[in-house]
């Protein structure tokens, strides 16, 4: 492993280094071409991209087809992900080769803007492949300056809710070149097996058999390409966008878990800064809990010193009439109670009976159900007097008894 988690040593110099003024030129002028023939092909208010983008990249065998499914459902996203190795297979591309033509960082790039377009993106999508070159980063730059300024543009309009404030993650899993050699040979040898069992039956369906599985020296190149192109293109967007470094040396429950503290929440960032200014009111759940525990004890030894008289009203009522019923439902772990105590209209007893069951490990909820009763009827008027009723409904709810059975 590394000796950081920051960063793998490469053993040669990068071959992705800083654009100089004329590459940088060139790549200007290859993204404005592809954006110019998208634009004019959908308009300028159908170029509705994502909201949020995940670049997502990784060593060889570092895990990326078996994380990706649990990255999309951690993400909320309900789209498959844009693979570029796919993409650039796909029909549009191969009619470009059959044409005769290459599918350089010009055609990626094309490609790429009309697949982002696509209705099913809109939200966000996983991104996988993309950027390999050094003119790539360049254009994925653009790219996003464009959909910052498309939402300028639109942003007092009636389509400001297509033009959202893009959110781009940069994400790399992470494995040592001992760890992907390895993994890069026990696929091979897998597949192997796999493929060799469906000519064998006909049953199911031959999986990808890639050479470089099969050689340790291929498998160790393919590694070194990684950290010598993508791994460096990948770096060079550190400081622009949101970064995440998995370390994915271990297994798969451990490497889901890094992805989790990876992937915190982020509204400030994510967030339309109106919509920001909007929940500033409302704090993170995060916040609040720091100083629960704490703020609990000291309402309660007030509620004690300053408020006496009532707090011994409301325990004297939790343990003479709530107990003995949650006692009772001590399996389910679940006890509902209808009051008509007077003492619970006091809106201070509500709290202390709340946190009385907090600070006993239980949750409670109470609600106020009010009810009409018909009490005598005018026999002048014909009108029908009733009284009110409140009913507290208190809802206990605690780790019941796991009972074995069998």
């Amino acid at each position: 492993m590394p000796t950081s988690p920051s960063a793998p040593v490469a053993e040669t110099k990068p071959v992705i280094s800083k654009l100089n003024d004329l590459e940088i030129k060139d790549a200007h002028l290859i993204f404005e071409s592809a954006w110019r023939d998208i634009e004019g092909l959908v308009g300028k208010e159908k170029l509705r991209f994502p909201k949020e983008i995940i670049l997502l990249g990784g060593a060889p065998g570092s895990g990326k087809g078996t994380n990706t499914g649990f990255i999309t459902k951690t993400r909320g996203l309900t789209c498959e992900p844009v693979v570029m190795s796919a993409l650039l297979d796909s029909s549009e591309a191969r009619s470009l080769k059959d044409a005769g033509n290459m599918v350089g960082d010009r055609e990626v790039v094309g490609l790429l803007l009309r697949q982002l377009l696509r209705e099913e993106y809109r939200d966000g999508v996983i991104l996988d492949g993309f950027p390999r070159t050094k003119v790539q980063v360049e254009c994925l730059k653009l790219l996003v300056d464009k959909m910052h300024g498309l939402r300028r543009e639109f942003y007092y309009s009636a389509l400001s809710i297509h033009f959202r404030q893009p959110t781009i993650h940069i994400m790399v899993l992470f494995v040592d070149e001992r760890e992907s050699v390895g993994r890069q040979l026990k696929r091979g040898r897998e597949t192997k097996a796999h493929n060799e069992e469906v000519v064998r039956t006909g049953a199911g369906e031959l999986w990808e058999d890639r050479p470089t599985d099969h050689d340790g020296g291929l498998a160790q190149r393919r590694y070194r390409v990684f950290k010598e192109q993508t791994w460096d293109a990948l770096q060079s967007l550190k400081e622009i966008f949101h970064y995440h470094f998995i370390n994915a040396q271990g297994a798969i429950g451990e490497v889901e878990q890094n992805i989790l503290r990876e992937l915190e929440y982020q509204s400030t960032l994510e967030l339309d800064p109106r919509t920001v200014d909007r929940l500033r009111g409302v704090p993170v759940a995060s916040q609040i809990i720091i100083h629960a525990r704490q703020e609990l004890v000291k309402r309660l030894d007030s509620y004690e010193l300053e408020h006496g008289e009532l707090f011994a009203q409301v325990t004297g009522f939790i343990e003479k009439k709530i107990i003995p019923i949650v006692i009772r439902h001590a399996i389910s772990g679940v006890a509902l109670i209808n009051a008509e105590e007077k003492v619970l209209e006091d809106a201070l007893a509500l709290t202390m009976l709340i946190d009385v069951f907090s600070e006993r490990g239980y949750h409670a909820v109470v609600d106020l159900h009010k009810i009409e009763v018909p009490e005598n009827f005018d026999l002048a008027t014909g009108q029908i007097r009733c009284r009110l009723k409140k009913v507290f409904r208190i809802q206990i709810r605690f780790h019941g008894s796991e009972i074995r059975r069998g």
